[in-house]
């Protein structure tokens, strides 16, 4: 691929430009104006440099050690295989109005999940005005009955959102999932911002892109901000399951950039109805925990005995006001997928507003005639685990073959209550630069919303695309790769 190709590309609009509609090109095959001055710069550009890039990108990032491990995936020692997500040159380009819109709807969207797990842990209004059923809550694997009654600073659970979005049309922007337990990959939104201005310094000076580096910052002010009453100088901590985790660089990541100690559980006691972390200097009170373990494992006399990753006695602090818990204990039952049909009425509930953001149609199998339609058109729905995450348990039904098809038919007919449906969007796609060249791939949008005193975001957020021709699945798990976002200020 030469720099005429390049040329030949964008001025004859080579791309499938009805999926490019929606992000970078006009059905002409014209770029939107938000991407020319961007194309008219990558015209001047090689192939040979471009490779050149994307190997420095790849190389920087497995020395600095920006990786993840695939879990079910060993290496030749027993240990899970660690990979660095792939990284594509090419970012994904907001306008500012445009991405106005999306940010309204955004906290629009995270108050009234706030409103809702604080209602559903105390006066549980929305269930008694039969809004949402009582045992899609109380029969829940993420419901907590430890939380029920229990005062939470400032009656905020889900400190930190990550919203997945995508768009479907022209300024039709669609809620995939909200995550609101430990949401991850703000580390990789930070780092691709990162790498795009050591690689390209002069598209920065081309371009006028909101800057997303004080994220770390807006953080640590919403942590510290959550400490109980009394704590004028907060001790925040980051809670991480050590480093065999996942996402252990982001932990260890986030801590650094906050200036926050990195604790595992066996640096944390209980006394006196307070948490303490163990240092060289002697005990040290910690008023704020950012939380990167499951419930499951925070305190074992409470949760799981066997776990290890919390400390003992933990929930009796938290209940009794001395230490703030970010993500709050339950949060998980308001980002599980059989919950995720009620949340535009959530938002008319709570807040008396129109939903800003629209969710993806969903079936909700538990209930019959909606099972019957599913098993009717399996081979035109996705279909997932309500409690699924990463991309597994899915069956994406027009690229699923007849045996998967009738296998996840018999897994609905056996237990309807732990999938739903959704229709398969026509998702707007990227330019990517993938190994044939530069091709139209799938995207989505995980913005993370902080909600403290007041709810702040930065502008941008992680873009993820399914680097696989013709895939919707996006999750790194699956060989998803990750973009710089950029929210132009002009």
């Amino acid at each position: 691929m030469t720099q005429t190709f390049f040329n030949e590309m964008f001025e004859y609009g080579e791309f499938d430009v009805r999926g490019l509609a929606a992000t970078a090109f006009a059905q002409a095959g014209e770029p939107r104006a938000h991407y020319r001055e961007f194309f008219t710069w990558m015209r001047s550009q090689s192939e040979q440099q471009m490779l050149k890039k994307r190997a420095e990108a790849d190389a920087i990032f497995r020395r600095v050690g920006i990786t993840f491990a695939v879990y079910g995936e060993k290496d030749v020692t027993g240990a899970g295989t660690e990979r660095t997500i792939p990284f594509d040159v090419i970012p994904r380009i907001f306008q500012r109005q445009e991405w106005n819109t999306l940010e309204r709807g955004l906290r629009q969207r995270v108050n009234a999940l706030n409103r809702f797990i604080h209602d559903i842990y105390h006066e549980q209004e929305i269930v008694k005005r039969g809004i949402v059923p009582a045992d899609q809550i109380l029969r829940n694997a993420q419901y907590r009955p430890e939380m029920q009654g229990v005062h939470v600073a400032h009656d905020i659970y889900a400190h930190i959102a990550g919203i997945d979005v995508v768009r479907a049309g022209e300024g039709e922007f669609y809620v995939l999932e909200d995550n609101l337990r430990v949401p991850s990959g703000v580390s990789y939104m930070l780092e691709n911002r990162k790498m795009m201005m050591r690689l390209f310094p002069d598209l920065f000076v081309r371009n006028r892109v909101a800057p997303v580096a004080h994220y770390p910052d807006l953080l640590l002010d919403t942590l510290r901000a959550a400490a109980p009453s009394g704590a004028d100088n907060p001790t925040v901590v980051l809670l991480t399951p050590g480093t065999y985790n996942s996402a252990y660089f982001e932990h260890a990541f986030l801590a650094q950039q906050m200036g926050i100690e990195l604790v595992e559980g066996q640096d944390l006691f209980v006394e006196n109805d307070h948490l303490y972390m163990r240092t060289t200097q002697g005990p040290q009170r910690i008023d704020v925990i950012y939380r990167r373990v499951d419930d499951d494992f925070l305190d074992p006399l409470v949760f799981r005995s066997d776990s290890t990753l919390g400390a003992a006695g933990l929930m009796n602090v938290y209940r009794k006001g001395n230490v703030t818990l970010c993500n709050a204990v339950g949060t998980g039952v308001a980002d599980d997928k059989s919950i995720y049909p009620y949340v535009p009425d959530m938002v008319r509930f709570y807040l008396g507003e129109e939903p800003l953001l629209k969710n993806v149609p969903t079936w909700m199998c538990r209930k019959t005639d909606d099972l019957q339609y599913v098993l009717d058109h399996l081979p035109e729905l996705v279909v997932k685990e309500a409690h699924g995450a990463g991309g597994y348990g899915m069956l994406i039904g027009p690229a699923a073959t007849r045996a998967e098809i009738e296998a996840f038919r018999a897994a609905l007919v056996a237990h309807p209550d732990k999938y739903i449906a959704q229709p398969t969007l026509s998702l707007s796609t990227c330019p990517t630069w993938v190994e044939t060249g530069v091709a139209p791939r799938h995207i989505d949008l995980r913005p993370f919303v902080l909600s403290g005193k007041e709810v702040r975001m930065v502008p941008g957020g992680l873009t993820r695309v399914a680097l696989r021709e013709g895939s919707l699945v996006v999750n790194s798990s699956q060989g998803g790769g990750t973009k710089d976002t950029w929210v132009l200020e002009r």
